[in-house]
């Protein structure tokens, strides 16, 4: 029986498969990058010497931002993101996914540069933008290489581990930030700013060492390089049977894909046996659904929303929910491949609903000087957090990673990755309007709306995503084929106890007329 992939098939759940896990996992530190480069801003722009130099001077005889150039300096990174992501595509299959994400380092580095002289607003923001354009480049590339290199007995665990570097990176902005807040010079700001360069160096110059995509190699016709990098993702031999099992199952995939045509952008949205449009239109929602959860207010406005809230320290809060953060995404990462995604995304959804609706009552009924009900609000939000950190913060990445075609999945992923962003870009620029105290003046009500969003979540994984927990790529192309989300759990595993590849369903389409009627996938389009 061929083997199956997912990125790569591991079986045995032996030495063969610690390269490809080392290696897929490698590749998650682009979260940290990531979520440091997002995190830092939020207690950047709470700092004397950096207000000093980039806000203006109130009655009061304080330096402050004004709302516009706060929303302008925390969202504009997200636009840059957002377009850095669709460039994310054709990058990744211009020049491959390792040498994609090198050069994404460069772009960023460029805009950490930018930031680090401006002495404006306009040149900081210029400076966001185009480190934007790195973060986004990276934020599309990194899950794609994973799920391509990983085991599938684990691939969910290791795109997870991307969301956790993403948590891990908010949390060292948050500890620099804090350590770096009392100075009394440009550097109290412009260390965490250029701390960033380390992050960059480190991601680019692992990728420059680790193996091309095997499945990308393929995809190109160079087959001997696709070889040469299943061989150290396997830790095998040119004339390993793994290995030709490996070759041939990607190859059948990918044939029967091609068949149809060379891809573009709007195979993204065809309709037909692919299901592209089905599968494009979940992985773009299901980012926007992650932003709408509300966490991205947390991790942006959370030191300015607990000080308004008339929390003493702040700085000291905001660091406890990046801890939070780090420590809740370690059990997702384990429950993923056990519990599932589909699981594991209800009850997230489920878990915040409660959470944020009560950090909205307790928030419109206390005033500030109730310490107990202070101490209340913080709790329930680091257990939405801790709800957010374990289920729909990594899955939506895993998600996203594996549900689409090889021949689409570059353009599919950064489509779904710039849905994440533009959505990040709008609550980050509309936020301060919202809680200002000179605007809407929302405060705690904000979570009001957060909670209503995450029934949106609810139903959304309901309808929409299918159960994809032991399957290789390729199986998950079939379990799409053949089945609706809803009602997918029959095959998947009939798929999962007859052992079917996609050669095996080639081989069924061709000698249809002499199969038997309760052979494999007999059932599938019933499902």
């Amino acid at each position: 029986m061929p083997a199956a992939v997912g990125g790569t098939n591991f079986d045995l759940k032996g030495r063969s498969a610690l390269p490809a896990i080392l290696i897929s996992g490698f590749a998650a530190f682009g979260g940290i990058l990531y979520g440091y480069d997002t995190g830092i801003i939020s207690g950047v722009k709470e700092m004397d010497y950096w207000l000093e130099d980039f806000g203006t001077l109130n009655p009061e005889g304080k330096y402050k931002l004004p709302p516009q150039d706060e929303a302008l300096i925390v969202s504009i990174l997200s636009a840059g993101t957002f377009f850095g992501a669709l460039f994310g595509a054709p990058m990744a299959d211009y020049f491959g996914r390792r040498v994609g994400l090198v050069l994404s380092c460069l772009v960023f580095s460029v805009g950490v540069i930018l930031q680090a002289v401006s002495h404006s607003v306009g040149f900081y923001a210029g400076g966001r933008v185009v480190a934007g354009l790195g973060v986004g480049l990276i934020s599309c590339i990194v899950p794609m290489y994973q799920s391509e290199c990983a085991p599938k007995w684990i691939r969910g665990g290791v795109v997870a581990c991307y969301q956790w570097a993403i948590t891990i990176g908010l949390l060292i902005a948050a500890i620099v930030n804090n350590a770096t807040k009392d100075r009394n010079d440009a550097g109290s700001w412009l260390i965490p700013t250029c701390l960033q360069f380390a992050w960059a160096i480190i991601l680019a110059g692992g990728m420059l060492i680790l193996p091309e995509s095997p499945r990308y190699l393929v995809q190109k016709g160079r087959e001997e390089q696709a070889r040469t990098a299943f061989q150290r993702l396997l830790r095998c031999g040119p004339n390993d049977p793994e290995l030709e099992e490996e070759i041939a199952d990607v190859k059948a995939a990918l044939a029967a894909e091609l068949a149809i045509g060379n891809a573009s952008y709007l195979d993204c949205f065809k309709l037909g046996p692919g299901k592209n449009l089905q599968r494009t239109l979940t992985g773009m929602f299901i980012q926007a659904w992650q932003q709408l959860s509300g966490i991205n207010f947390i991790f942006y406005y959370g030191t300015t929303f607990f000080r308004r809230s008339g929390i003493s320290k702040p700085f000291l809060i905001t660091i406890a929910t990046n801890v939070v953060n780090v420590g809740m995404t370690i059990p997702g990462i384990w429950a993923v491949d056990k519990a599932g995604r589909r699981s594991l995304l209800l009850i997230g959804a489920a878990g915040m609903i409660i959470c944020e609706y009560i950090v909205a009552i307790v928030g419109v009924t206390i005033d500030e000087s109730n310490q107990a009900g202070q101490k209340v609000l913080v709790a329930f939000v680091c257990i939405y957090i801790a709800f957010f950190a374990s289920t729909w913060g990594p899955i939506a990445w895993v998600v996203t990673g594996e549900i689409f075609p090889q021949s689409i999945r570059a353009k599919a992923m950064s489509l779904s990755v710039a849905s994440n962003w533009l959505w990040n870009f709008g609550i980050g620029f509309a936020t301060p309007y919202l809680v200002d105290e000179d605007k809407v003046n929302l405060g705690s009500k904000v979570f009001f709306i957060w909670g209503s969003t995450c029934v949106g979540c609810l139903v959304f994984t309901y309808f929409c995503i299918p159960e994809t927990k032991g399957l290789s790529l390729e199986q998950v192309d079939m379990l799409y084929r053949h089945s609706v989300p809803w009602k997918a759990a029959a095959l998947r595993r009939e798929i999962l106890s007859n052992n079917i590849h996609a050669v095996d369903e080639k081989e069924n389409v061709h000698h249809k007329e002499h199969v038997d009627p309760s052979a494999k996938l007999s059932d599938a389009d019933s499902v």
